[in-house]
Order: structure tokens, then sequence, then C-alpha cells
């Protein structure tokens, strides 16, 4: 466990290393502010056994407020049915997805717990926190959020800003790390303008760390502009794929 922010009142967590044998590697986030928690992409079956008693040992299970699913891949949702069967907690799901969730095995006696995210984000209160869950779209989902959390000025990116294949937690020379990020930016993110649009948007946003899904965090304002300089600037997606598109011989 790793402590991003943490004052009187308010932690931020990250679980990095709960993974295992082929599985991609998965960082999963919790916020606690006074006696309510939320959990960020909570992962799989295997990660819920050992995320469920690390949690406990944060917060009674009674105050685990929220679980939120930024969009809809397995190494996120799949435990959905776990989490909210053995807590009394509410989720927040893009609203496109929420007709696919069922297909994970979650029971309809749950389902009125699980409120569809619109398209342009919501605010949620954690305690005395207003936590941003602004939209993502494309990147890599269709439909997709992040949650901006005023208080420790984290920025919980999901997908955009992965690394793989690196083995530090914290990202300290940028140009270095890029080699880690570059080939799951430009494949699996959808075009620039997406990249872009993002980032003309958290722009406005007072952002400290950002703490994507997968690999390492970016901390301090010199690496998170950095980031966003670099992706609002990156061919990616559908910018490079135009050779692809012919019937194979």
């Amino acid at each position: 466990m790793i402590t991003l922010f943490e004052n009187e009142t308010h932690k931020c967590v990250m679980f990095n290393d709960l993974g295992s044998g082929s599985m991609v590697q998965a960082n999963q986030h919790v916020i606690v502010d006074g006696k309510e928690a939320m959990v960020l992409d909570p992962g799989g079956h295997k990660i819920y056994s050992l995320l469920f008693p690390q949690i406990s040992s944060l917060i009674p299970m009674d105050g685990l407020k929220y679980v939120f699913f930024s969009h809809q891949d397995p190494d996120i949702i799949a435990a959905a049915n776990g989490w909210l069967m053995v807590s009394e907690a509410r989720a927040f799901l893009p609203e496109l997805w929420m007709r696919f969730i069922p297909h994970f095995g979650v029971d309809r006696l749950v389902m009125e717990r699980i409120q569809p995210v619109p398209d342009e984000g919501t605010t949620v209160e954690l305690g005395s926190a207003g936590l941003k869950i602004i939209p993502a779209h494309f990147l890599h989902s269709p439909g997709n959020f992040q949650v901006y959390d005023p208080v420790s000025k984290i920025l919980f990116t999901g997908d955009l800003g992965a690394s793989l294949g690196n083995e530090y937690a914290y990202v300290e020379d940028f140009d270095a790390h890029i080699q880690y990020m570059e080939g799951f930016h430009t494949r699996y993110m959808p075009s620039q303008k997406a990249l872009k649009l993002w980032a003309d948007m958290v722009k406005s946003l007072d952002i400290d760390i950002i703490a994507p899904q997968h690999g390492a965090v970016f901390s301090g304002k010199e690496l998170v502009d950095r980031f966003i300089g670099w992706i609002a600037g990156l061919e990616c997606g559908l910018d490079r794929m135009e050779a692809v598109f012919k019937i194979p011989g």
C-alpha cells in the first residue's frame, strides 16, 4: 500500500502489487474522507479477495460508501457483484455500460444501487469532499470517466497515463518513462483529437498528482504538465491505422 496523500481527515492510497501471473498489472485506488470511502476500479475476482481485507484495515466496511467503475473492462468491473453483495455501497458506472454489467453476473438485487453517470459527469459527496467525476470518453472506452479529488488535488485517470513494464511507483524521469507508455497509448487511444479535448479540459484543474490505473504515478506540477503536454500532441489510434485497413492477402 502506498499513501499518495494524507491529512487529518482525508487520505488517498494506492495498491499496486495485488496482481499476479499473466494478468496485467493494475492499481487500485481508495479515497477516504472522514468515515467514508470510495474504491476506484477495484478489479477482478482474484484482486477482490486480496483488496477486500486491505480496505477493511483502512475503514470499517460499513464506511465503504461508493465503488467507482470508470468503464467496462474486466480488470475494473469483473468483481462488481462481490463488492455490492458484501457492502451497502453505491456504485457509479457510465450510463453507456449499464445494460452490459449484468453479463458480469451482477445480481438483480443490487442493480438498483448502481447509478448511471451521464455523459457530462457529476459531483459526488464523500464525507466533506466533493469529488468530480469528469468525462474522459474514448480514452480508451467510448463511455469513460475519471475522478478528480480537489482535497488531495489528485486526478485519477484510469487507463490514461498507463505504463507497462516499469518497476517503479513514481515517475522521476519523464523522457525515460515514455517508452513504457507509448505502445499502449498509440494503440488503445482513439485519436489525437480525443486526447487534445481531454488536455484542454483538465488544464482548468489544480492537479498535483496524476494517478493512472496501471503503472507509475506522476507527482508534482512539472511532471503533471509534461504528461498533459505529451498527451495533447500524441498521434495515436486511427491517426496511425490507415495502412492496416486492407483485406489480408
